[in-house]
């Protein structure tokens, strides 16, 4: 095996897996506090996608590409953390304290509802995104690494190390965690439990549209189903880190895309997927708690 080759699929494997990471961020985060799988979370990806894949290229036709670009990510940062909040107090708050079971199908629901939706509404071919870096490509020792290879890497490191800045060095993201550790001694502190679960969601949604963007820019197309494949690579990141754990979120994404990369590179791109089962029936078997997770405790 050459080292050029094993480089190149280091390279792609590290941006790709940093950008699942911060789909897994919401999968973590959510259940830390919530203590449920947000099933919905790859439909608010895919919707904050093509909010920013519409007004991108409406703006691209009076801005430059790199203003435009800007502009479409900040509006559908927002439009997606308002949406993400709306979808906790309509689908999920009024299940809180129930049955977990109608918790799961609100969320599946949800998902279902959003994503066929939005095929409905723009219809179910693929759409091509405009390149962020065209014919900008740097070799480094045999290995091509592409202008959006490097952005999506340092923008999802930047983004996962102000999260955890955030998570433990604010109150804000203090009062997450103590909901995380006991929502109900939470709320007897006088913490506002249902504002830092709605914070939760927010940044969660923040996080899941910026990697959809990175993620569809990095394989030029935007579709409705899109949110199904990252939201699953999303929740076997989350799963294989530990549930509820930030860093293992992290580590997972990076798992991930190291292991769909190198499988890709050996055997065929077909096998992505059976590569993330693969590596979740893994960490069932040998792990079931993930990596970081602690038992019976989230860590965020």
């Amino acid at each position: 095996m050459k080292i050029d080759f094993l480089l190149q699929q280091l390279i792609s494997g590290l941006a790709i897996g940093l950008a699942y990471a911060l789909i897994a961020i919401g999968y973590s985060m959510v259940y830390g506090i919530l203590k449920f799988i947000n099933f919905g979370h790859g439909a608010v990806y895919m919707f904050g996608t093509y909010v920013a894949y519409f007004t991108w290229i409406t703006l691209m036709k009076r801005l430059p590409l790199w203003p435009s670009f800007i502009i479409a990510m900040l509006v559908a940062i927002v439009i997606a953390a308002i949406f993400g909040v709306l979808m906790e107090r309509v689908a999920y708050r009024p299940t809180r304290g129930k049955s977990r079971l109608m918790t799961f199908m609100s969320s599946v629901g949800m998902a279902l509802l959003v994503t066929y939706g939005m095929e409905f509404l723009v219809g179910p071919m693929p759409r091509p995104t405009p390149a962020l870096f065209p014919g900008v490509r740097y070799n480094v020792a045999g290995a091509v690494v592409t202008g959006m290879q490097i952005f999506m890497f340092f923008t999802a490191l930047i983004l996962l190390v102000l999260l955890q800045l955030f998570v433990t060095k604010t109150w804000a993201g203090k009062r997450i965690r103590a909901c995380s550790e006991d929502m109900g001694a939470a709320y007897l502190m006088g913490i506002n439990v249902n504002q830092s679960v709605s914070i939760t969601f927010a940044i969660g949604s923040a996080l899941a549209v910026t990697a959809g963007v990175l993620i569809g820019i990095y394989y030029s197309a935007v579709y409705p189903t899109m949110g199904w494949f990252a939201g699953l690579r999303g929740f076997i990141c989350a799963v294989t880190g530990g549930i509820g754990s930030i860093p293992g979120a992290m580590l997972g994404g990076v798992l991930l895309g190291l292991g769909e990369n190198l499988g890709a590179g050996l055997l065929s791109s077909g096998y992505r997927d059976a590569i993330a089962f693969a590596l979740l029936i893994l960490v069932m078997i040998f792990r079931p708690t993930g990596i970081f997770a602690r038992e019976q405790k989230s860590s965020l």
